[in-house]
């Protein structure tokens, strides 16, 4: 591709070489230079790309896009913006062909539910029999591909990548987890969403190198919804005036409010030893009555969302209320098939405010018990495990506590402070370091009845120990242990 295709429709100033020149590789980490690259200098929280650009040169960049003066041979193309950033997502456009004109985009953002939401919602247009790709927090996942991500909504260059890749296979709908992050820094600067939906917003993600203060956080998220066509929004939501008052796209709402575009009337909770979920009935834009995989108010919310977009794009409801019924998550209340008798599921729950959503949801099911088995990463914050194990002992029968991604600490200081939590309570406990061992306890010493929880690592396949990842799926140790124990 010409550097004079890449540069359209961007406000720069060529000052150096030719722009007339044949482009083979786009990269914003020098160390991927390859012969006949461009280089785009971006400023970044911890680094700074222009330092790197005789590096870039040395390995075969032709061609640099920075936003302060430089010095470098009379060969190499050099293009000055005012800011990097600010043009990175309409050079990565342009260079994969703007494929984002070739799909319908459906971006989500909130603290709570975008993963469980995008994968609602990738069921429904499946049953619908649509081609769908998800970007975010798990993964991208699209037909039978599926690539790890760094970021809950990668870098643009990965983004485009991505949706390159998605339309060369014919994929029509793109749902994407919009992070207040990468709307701050402009990862998705240049994208106009067809929908958008708003879940929730409660304090997070500030703090160094996140958001400076929670006004805005509240505020970065907002801007979704200045790049939208339609927005969808939980009405029920205290910063629902937050995100609306300034937006500017077509809103519909959902929520128990006679004000929502879509209304739950009614919430069941269903439960056996093959489904925890729940049974809504709704009024507005839909009148029905829907079955989802999931249990708890929360999964209601996640549905509602769905079900909006699911009749704002005239999806048919059998195909709405199959996606809900038959939709999976990994690692968010994941059912493992391990016995009749109990249930066992693995989720992504790692602080005490996901965890007590979690176990306070279940204990609404009234089990014969709960046994919660969670561990707390290494080198983060103390408050956290002490959240944990006191929310834990509050709500479990069981509390099994074992290791999680200890990182750079010992389990036995993570141990000694989950405890300071745990005995807040009357909560019995044991402690079982060996993570695997842990599980196998869960299901040799399992209980008629019992929901068990393995909490912490969701859709991780590693546990990271002394700076190395070793692999650690749960769902093959379970495999491996019901092996072991003649239950296969």
């Amino acid at each position: 591709m010409k550097l004079n295709d890449i540069l359209k429709g961007i406000e720069c100033e060529v000052v150096g070489g030719s722009t007339d020149i044949t482009i083979d590789n786009l990269v914003y980490d020098s160390r991927k230079t390859t012969n006949n690259s461009l280089f785009i200098a971006l400023v970044g929280f911890n680094s700074d790309g222009h330092d790197y650009i005789d590096k870039a040169i040395s390995m075969g960049a032709t061609a640099i896009i920075c936003e302060r003066d430089i010095e470098v041979s009379n060969d190499i193309a050099v293009v000055k913006v005012k800011n990097t950033r600010d043009v990175f997502c309409q050079v990565c456009s342009n260079y994969f062909g703007n494929p984002e004109k070739f799909l319908t985009l459906i971006g989500i953002t909130g603290t709570k539910g975008k993963t469980t939401t995008s994968f609602m919602i990738k069921k429904v247009l499946e049953s619908a029999s649509y081609k769908v790709g998800i970007i975010g927090t798990t993964g991208t996942y699209y037909l039978d591909k599926y690539y790890s991500n760094t970021n809950t909504t990668p870098e643009s260059y990965e983004l485009y990548k991505y949706m390159r890749e998605m339309v060369d296979n014919g994929v029509e709908y793109l749902i994407m987890e919009v992070s207040s992050q990468a709307l701050k820094v402009g990862r998705v600067k240049n994208l106009i969403f067809d929908y958008a939906i708003f879940t929730n917003l409660t304090l997070d993600h500030v703090g160094t190198n996140e958001h400076a203060s929670f006004e805005e956080y509240v505020y970065c998220k907002s801007l979704l919804f200045k790049q939208s066509r339609i927005g969808i929004f939980n009405i029920d939501d205290k910063h629902y005036i937050d995100m609306t008052k300034e937006c500017s796209c077509q809103v519909y709402s959902y929520g128990t409010s006679d004000e929502a575009s879509l209304r739950c009337i009614d919430i069941e909770y269903l439960h056996n030893n093959d489904f925890l979920g729940i049974k809504i009935k709704t009024n507005g834009l839909v009148e029905d009555t829907f079955m989802v995989n999931m249990p708890g108010k929360f999964s209601a919310y996640n549905a509602m969302a769905a079900i909006t977009l699911g009749s704002l794009l005239n999806i048919d409801t059998d195909s709405i209320k199959d996606g809900l019924l038959n939709f999976k998550v990994r690692g968010r209340m994941e059912r493992v098939d391990v016995s009749d008798k109990y249930s066992v599921f693995i989720d992504y729950a790692h602080n005490g405010v996901s965890m007590e959503s979690i176990l306070s949801t279940v204990k609404e099911y009234n089990p014969k018990r709960i046994v919660s088995l969670f561990g707390c990463g290494g080198n983060r914050s103390r408050d956290r495990r002490f959240d944990m194990g006191e929310v834990s002992g509050k709500y479990a029968d069981l509390s099994i506590i074992t290791s999680d991604n200890s990182r750079y600490e010992s389990f036995d200081d993570i141990a000694r402070d989950i405890l300071v939590g745990m005995k807040k309570t009357n909560g019995e406990y044991i402690i079982i370091p060996d993570r695997k061992e842990a599980i196998k306890y869960c299901i040799e010493n399992a209980q008629d009845g019992d929901v068990i929880l393995i909490l912490g690592k969701g859709h991780e396949d590693y546990q990271e120990i002394n700076g190395e990842r070793h692999p650690f799926d749960e769902r093959v140790v379970i495999n491996d242990i019901m092996k072991e124990l003649g239950m296969k």
